[in-house]
């Protein structure tokens, strides 16, 4: 087992950079949840699947929106993920 010993103030230097790092990924990702056109990992977590063949699926049946400005590159309309969502919903009793 090592032991790490740090003055104080480089303690703190260090506790300031991690804190900045956090915060700057957690900027990133309420910049994500802003993006109207998302990945197809970003779809399927969204719509809680694992299997891309479901995602193909829905994309397939015009059930979800999709763009594919290259070849290889799908991107999902969020938009139309939360309409399919809310269309497939259930009311409670």
């Amino acid at each position: 087992m090592n032991v790490i010993c740090l003055e104080e103030e480089a303690f703190h230097s260090l506790i300031e950079e991690v804190v900045k790092r956090m915060s700057a990924k957690v900027s990133i990702v309420e910049q994500e949840a802003d993006w109207k056109w998302i990945s197809d990992v970003q779809a399927m977590e969204l719509l809680k699947i694992k299997s891309k063949t479901t995602l193909q699926e829905l994309r397939d049946n015009g059930e979800v929106r999709f763009s594919q400005p290259r070849k290889k590159i799908i991107l999902y309309d969020r938009d139309s993920i939360n309409e399919y969502l809310e269309r497939h919903a259930r009311e409670t009793f």
